[in-house]
This record gives structure tokens, sequence and C-alpha cells, in this order.
């Protein structure tokens, strides 16, 4: 499925999936996901927001560890979160996985923001789109 199917399937899912969870701790469920959704964009807009011009490759790879952070936190508060909804997440942060991981050693920061950037900001695009289905406020 492409990252847009991906997304255009996300659109709202995500808010009729915490309407049929039974659970009386929907609306922690709900704010512990927009928390860790909020904190994943604000990691993967740092990332995609390095100079390439500047940015030295310690930088880019504190940078991509906060997203993969980031996400390892998102993956696990979504128990109750549209399996749509988290696919078009979990693809844009699987992309941005594999290109940090066919970063040849000797990447130049220069590079490696480059190159990660488009990554990056697929991955926000997609957070946009799950926090605006969760309607997470903020």
């Amino acid at each position: 499925m492409s990252a847009a199917a991906a997304l255009l399937l996300s659109v709202g899912g995500a808010t009729a999936a915490f309407a049929a969870d039974p659970s009386p701790n929907q609306s922690a469920a709900a704010a512990q996901l927009c928390t860790d959704l909020n904190q994943l964009r604000s990691d993967a807009t740092a990332l995609s927001g390095l100079s390439p011009a500047s940015a030295t490759k310690d930088q880019v790879k504190s940078a991509y560890n906060d997203v993969k952070d980031g996400w390892d936190a998102v993956s696990k508060s979504t128990a109750a979160w549209n399996a749509a909804q988290k696919d078009a997440v979990k693809s844009a942060a699987d992309g941005l996985k594999k290109t940090w991981d066919d970063l040849p050693g000797n990447t130049t920061g220069a590079e490696a923001a480059t190159k990660l950037k488009p990554q990056a900001q697929m991955l926000d695009t997609a957070v946009k789109s799950a926090r605006t289905g969760l309607k997470c406020p903020g």
C-alpha cells in the first residue's frame, strides 16, 4: 500500500477505534497516544530541519535516535488505535529507518541530512494525520 493510500485510509479512523473500545481508560489511552505522537512529530521536525550545510553526522544520528525512540513510544501506546492509522505512521517510520540503515559508514552529516529529510517529512505528515484522526489537542 502506498503511503498516500495509507494516509487516506487513516483519516478519521482512530476516533472510531477509540469509540468502539469498551475500556474505561480509552480517553487516557488517547491522551497518552496524543502525547507520544506530539513528541514523535517534534522529533521528526527536528530531524527534517537539520541543515545539510552545517549538520554533523553526530547531530543527525542523535536526531534520528530521537525519532526512533519516539516511534517506540508511539508503538507501545497504540493498543486501541486503528490499524490503518498505525500502519501509516509505521510505514513512514520504517522508511526513515531503512534510509538511515542504508547510509554508508562514511556518510557526511550533510549527505545524511539530505537523504533523511524526505523520509522525516513523510513521517511528519503521517503523524499529523494520526493526530487529526485522534483529535489530539494542540
